[in-house]
């Protein structure tokens, strides 16, 4: 290689036994107001066929909320603007505070690695027995960046075992996106919570706020949107 010249960079999402994949999941809520009947929508969107979640904003009386997704971003800017230029999703009123895109990664060790990044997140999104989600965004502290691997690696593994003791006792499941470069505040990550209940999703945040990470290196967290899914497709469900 030229001295001073930059090897081409490996874009492609690595899991255990050497395994990887070019490929990722993109994955977007776009929340609404003015929303007088849900019916209509939930219409519309079982006849399209179309894979999402549609929920209920429990803060907003008249609010909603669609979580899409696909493997290709240009779906966004084709299909989906073109369903939601139409009615009923066009007599909506868009609400872009609590627009949420993120892209699902791999950490480096899982086994079945297009199960991890393509088919779980759907299956998590659209469980019946699971109607409730928190979703929200969050941005590091720069300082984070600045710890050594070692640090890094003992700070998110105290995190790790909340989320691990919530998801084995059946109260919350995580969906984790990373968002570098697609959310217009600059957040990093995108976290999708979803229960059967609500209680255990918030008690599932406030345990996260004890650990080191979110109290010294979390930087902003939210807005927060809280639903309750309504109308739920998945192949994979």
């Amino acid at each position: 290689m030229e001295k001073g010249k930059m090897e081409k960079p490996d874009l492609r999402e690595k899991g255990g036994n050497q395994s990887t994949l070019d490929r990722r999941l993109f994955m977007q809520l776009l929340a609404f107001g003015d929303c007088r009947i849900t019916s209509g929508l939930v219409r519309e969107l079982s006849a399209s066929g179309a894979e999402g979640v549609l929920y209920e904003d429990v803060n907003d009386p008249q609010g909603v909320a669609l979580l899409s997704w696909s493997d290709d971003p240009s779906y966004f800017v084709t299909e989906l603007r073109a369903r939601l230029q139409h009615e009923p999703f066009n007599e909506l009123r868009c609400k872009p505070e609590y627009t949420m895109m993120g892209r699902t990664y791999s950490l480096g060790h899982e086994p079945n690695l297009e199960d991890w990044l393509i088919d779980k997140p759907r299956r998590t999104a659209t469980q019946k027995e699971s109607p409730w989600a928190v979703w929200y965004p969050l941005r590091r502290a720069g300082a984070f960046s600045a710890l050594t691997s070692e640090e890094q690696t003992a700070i998110l593994r105290e995190h790790g075992v909340i989320g691990h003791a919530f998801g084995t006792a059946g109260y919350a499941q995580d969906i984790r996106l990373a968002c570098a470069g697609l959310d217009r505040n600059d957040n990093d990550f995108v976290i999708g919570l979803v229960g059967s209940e609500l209680y255990p999703l918030s008690a599932c945040v406030q345990a996260m706020r004890k650990t080191r990470q979110t109290a010294s290196y979390i930087q902003q967290m939210g807005p927060f949107f809280i639903g309750r899914a309504v109308w739920g497709h998945s192949i994979t469900a």
